[in-house]
């Protein structure tokens, strides 16, 4: 079962890069990502919304769903809950987890201390579109095998499949109405 599968965890990693555990003697520490997530989930959302707690604190109107890869079922499951009910405060916990296979990159784990991976400032440089990239990662959402993230797919798929094939489904579908239904939908 889950429960057997749930193990002991460190919250410090010795890795150069992350935030410091701000104790003397552990100088050379750092918090595991999965620690501090709960501390950025809500602080990077609090910094672009003033509508922030709309989101993480409204426990009866909003539910917290979550789509991530295999290995994260237990921190999201177990580690963040447990944080957000440490703080004492009211914050939406997760309603419903939605696991899937590794979407890898290249053929190999997403890494930001390899640098190996598309990570939210790389997507959002690019300049293409939220919808484009929701399309694309949703068409290659690794339901029962292992996926890969390739730059030259995302083009072609992106090309071919949503802009050819659906862009001239859309069209075709405006022109009937505007033909018949004088731009109406019946």
């Amino acid at each position: 079962s889950f429960v057997n599968t749930i193990q002991p965890r460190c919250i410090t990693r010795d890795l150069k890069w992350g935030i410091p555990v701000p104790l003397q003697g552990w100088d050379d520490k750092v918090f595991y990502v999965w620690f501090d997530a709960p501390i950025g989930y809500i602080s990077i959302t609090a910094a672009v919304t003033p509508y922030w707690a709309d989101w993480w604190s409204n426990t009866n109107d909003v539910k917290l769903y979550q789509f991530l890869g295999k290995d994260n079922v237990g921190f999201h499951s177990v580690i963040f809950p447990s944080c957000l009910l440490a703080s004492g405060r009211n914050w939406n916990l997760v309603h419903h987890i939605s696991s899937t296979e590794y979407l890898n990159y290249k053929g190999t784990k997403f890494s930001k201390g390899r640098g190996a991976g598309v990570f939210g400032t790389d997507a959002e440089s690019t300049g293409i579109t939220s919808e484009i990239w929701r399309y694309y990662l949703l068409s290659i959402r690794p339901e029962t095998s292992d996926s890969s993230f390739y730059w030259e797919d995302f083009a072609t798929r992106t090309n071919n499949e949503l802009f050819n094939i659906v862009g001239n489904f859309v069209v075709r579908n405006l022109a009937f109405l505007k033909k018949y239904f004088e731009s109406k939908i019946p």
